[in-house]
C-alpha cells in the first residue's frame, strides 16, 4: 500500500486507487491521476494507491466492478471512477464536492 500526501494535516480530499500490479491500464491511471491532482490540488489531497494482487483482504470490502478504480472517500459523498484516469471531465466531477446525483 503506497501512501501520498503531501500535508496531512490539511488534505482536503482522501482518494484510494486500485490498480492490478503493473499492468499498462493501472500504470497510466497512476500517472494520469497523480499529474492531475499535483496540478489541481497541490497540497491538498491525500492518495492511497492499493494493489489488488498484493492486497486482496483490503480490496475484499470494496464492492469492485472493474480495474483500475478510483474511489473518493471524502469530501463526502464518495464517488467512483473507473478507467486509466485521462477523462479530465469525469476526474473534474470528482473534484466537486456536492454531487447530488450520486
Amino acid at each position: 500500500m503506497q501512501t501520498r500526501s503531501a500535508s496531512p494535516d490539511i488534505a482536503c480530499y482522501f482518494f484510494r486507487l486500485y490498480v492490478t500490479g503493473a499492468s499498462p491500464n493501472s500504470s497510466r491511471a497512476i500517472t494520469n491521476f497523480k499529474a492531475f491532482l499535483e496540478k489541481h490540488l497541490k497540497d491538498e489531497y491525500e492518495l492511497e494507491i492499493i494493489d489488488v494482487y498484493q492486497q486482496p483482504h483490503v480490496a475484499q470490502s470494496v464492492d469492485i466492478i472493474a480495474l483500475p478504480m478510483l474511489i473518493r472517500e471524502f469530501p463526502l459523498p464518495k464517488m467512483r471512477l473507473i478507467g486509466d484516469m485521462s477523462n479530465h471531465e469525469k476526474l473534474n466531477k470528482v473534484l466537486s464536492p456536492v454531487d447530488y446525483k450520486s
